[in-house]
């Protein structure tokens, strides 16, 4: 089984509104409202693809609550922690001021939530597929990650993460399967600037030496990179396609990776699912559809 983990999940309020004016009474002419969180976002996609998994984290209150029923209203399994205090956030996305979004905070995790959730994963099997996804609360500490990662180490679980900075680079000695950095995020972890695929590829590299298995590195209109296990670099460019919504792409890069990978275990083969599903999310208002993805991989071919 496949296992996500969204911290603090969100509703995203995704809205259109035309000649956006600061100060003044806006009205909107679109709106849209989603279960949001990068884990939960690799659950869609996977669920998607067809691919069975269990989306697990934290919720609370009336916002909590509608999280877990849109879920499971599209079929996603779900088995998230309800907080006792507070509710989980509220993004909003403006989609036509210059992607201006304004993000909550969301609850505060407590220690008997955090101890219900690492029991949780304690249950594990050998064979399972954990993805850690995303940024974490103010009220854990930032070596969550690790310490999931050292709890589980040496019982045959397959982990994934896809996190910026100290909480993805701490998880390297326990040799993550995959590793999900952008262009960006990898030039953050190392102080350069990073542009090209030739420019990313020592560095992703270099982190394939610092433990990870596989970096997979999202480069948006670029594509992206692949430094495998197999000690192969793949590249692909991105699919021709009209940007409707960025928000997401990188999550279903990770979804369709790891469908790719169990369908066929091949590298190449999950590298350019993982790039067509990215780039169906991108090119459409909502994540990733099945339909989508083939259609940008016979486009790829």
């Amino acid at each position: 089984m496949i296992y996500t983990i969204t911290f603090n999940p969100a509703l995203d309020y995704i809205v259109s509104v035309k000649d956006f004016q600061m100060g003044l009474t806006n009205r909107t002419d679109e709106e849209t409202l989603l279960p949001g969180g990068k884990g939960i976002n690799v659950s869609i996609v996977l669920k998607n693809l067809g691919v069975e998994n269990t989306a697990l984290g934290f919720t609370a209150g009336f916002t909590g609550r509608e999280i877990r029923k849109r879920l499971e209203e599209i079929g996603c399994r779900t088995e998230f922690i309800e907080i006792p205090e507070g509710f989980s956030r509220i993004n909003v996305k403006l989609k036509n001021a210059e992607g201006t979004e304004i993000n909550g905070k969301g609850p505060d995790i407590d220690k008997e939530s955090l101890a219900k959730l690492l029991d949780r994963l304690a249950c594990l099997q050998e064979g399972d597929v954990l993805v850690l996804a995303g940024s974490i609360p103010a009220s854990l500490p930032d070596s969550i990650y690790q310490e999931i990662c050292e709890m589980l180490a040496g019982k045959g679980i397959t982990i994934v993460v896809d996190a910026t900075k100290e909480l993805l680079v701490k998880v390297l000695p326990f040799a993550p399967f995959l590793i999900k950095p952008n262009h960006h995020e990898l030039g953050e972890i190392f102080g350069v600037s990073l542009k090209t695929a030739d420019e990313v590829i020592p560095y992703a590299q270099k982190l394939r030496g610092m433990g990870a298995a596989n970096v997979l590195v999202s480069m948006a209109g670029e594509g992206a990179v692949l430094a495998a296990a197999d000690g192969r670099v793949y590249r692909q460019r991105a699919p021709k396609g009209r940007l409707v919504n960025a928000v997401g792409a990188g999550d279903s890069m990770v979804a369709g990776f790891l469908a790719g990978w169990f369908q066929t275990k091949d590298y190449e083969k999950a590298f350019r699912m993982g790039v067509a599903a990215g780039s169906a999310s991108a090119f459409s208002e909502l994540l990733a559809t099945k339909q989508e993805v083939e259609e940008l991989l016979m486009q790829m071919a």
